[in-house]
């Protein structure tokens, strides 16, 4: 591969854009942060907010006390907030059984598969959705349904062998807003040869954060000797870039942030893709190029924009309202 340099002790750098933070999960913390600021200290969010522990620990140092269930909660008399997963509707009814003041900082996007599963359903339809099983937002769209109203469907045989059950009057499949978009296709190939009256969503579900994310990795690909997207280990968007950039021949790595990156497999002379989850933040980014800085000299840094997000969401009217 031609080098962007001619210095051979120098290292070369192409970030992918867009990368990183995506508008669910820029709206996401800025409703923990402006829950801190109208309510004070501390505040409550089930479950981490966004998948990643920089956030996560910068928002527990300005007061955010993160759980895991509702009945953790030491104080009743604090906000509560559901994080951009997603929840079922069995936590939504618990959190009004302790008449507990709650914020639910769901992607809108995920909101939408919640609501595409209830239409099929009052439709009479059962509803296979496409998704990674333990995973918060596929616990939170199944539990938008009656148990055994959905199906889980995580691979191509899953596809191929699911029934549906005899009280069915249509089938119908969602998917989870985070995955890769060729294993997706493979998957609702099959359900469409089955089931050829399948309904699916006016548009995929997968969300426009992910499709972008994964089109510039594949970009990267061919550029790159290899690639190295930051993200947390238990991120589906972020695990979903890895496996794109080796699907498309380059090797890849996950790493939180720059201390995770292994040397060895790199050598002056290289071109290194960087990318970064829609949950990790920029200044990891920074981080990174500041880690090969002190190792390299020259170093060149350039990005490969791909498309442009201009989209954001708004912030719950509880938050907006004055006085609210």
């Amino acid at each position: 591969m031609a080098p962007l340099m001619s210095e051979t002790q120098g290292i070369n750098l192409l970030l992918a854009a867009p990368r990183g933070f995506c508008a669910g999960v820029e709206r996401a913390i800025a409703i923990v942060e402006e829950a801190l600021r109208r309510f004070g200290a501390p505040v409550y969010v089930r479950h981490e907010i966004v998948h990643n522990r920089h956030v996560v620990e910068n928002l527990r140092a300005k007061g955010t006390i993160f759980v895991e269930e509702l009945d953790e909660i030491d104080d009743p008399t604090r906000p509560v907030i559901f994080s951009a997963h997603g929840v079922s509707k069995e936590v939504v009814r618990a959190a009004q059984a302790r008449q507990l003041f709650h914020i639910d900082a769901t992607c809108p996007l995920v909101f939408k598969v919640h609501h595409e599963a209830q239409r099929h359903h009052r439709a009479g339809r059962h509803v296979l959705l496409i998704g990674h099983a333990g995973h918060p937002e596929v616990i939170g769209t199944m539990g938008q349904l009656p148990k055994g109203a959905m199906s889980l469907i995580e691979t191509v045989q899953d596809a191929e062998t699911v029934q549906l059950p005899a009280s069915a009057t249509g089938v119908a499949y969602v998917t989870q807003t985070t995955l890769s978009v060729d294993d997706t296709r493979d998957i609702i190939a099959v359900l469409r040869r089955r089931f050829a009256d399948i309904v699916g969503p006016g548009r995929e579900d997968i969300c426009y954060a992910t499709t972008n994310r994964q089109q510039a990795v594949a970009a990267l690909a061919e550029r790159c000797d290899f690639i190295l997207v930051i993200g947390a280990p238990n991120s589906s968007n972020s695990r979903r870039l890895v496996e794109v950039a080796q699907r498309h021949g380059t090797c890849a790595r996950l790493v939180e942030s720059a201390a995770d990156i292994d040397w060895s497999v790199i050598s002056a002379g290289d071109t290194i893709g960087i990318s970064a989850g829609a949950s990790a933040p920029e200044v990891l980014v920074r981080e990174l190029i500041a880690a090969f800085e002190q190792r390299f000299s020259p170093v060149a840094v350039q990005e490969l924009k791909l498309s442009d997000e201009n989209i954001s969401f708004k912030l719950p009217a509880v938050l907006t309202v004055a006085g609210a």
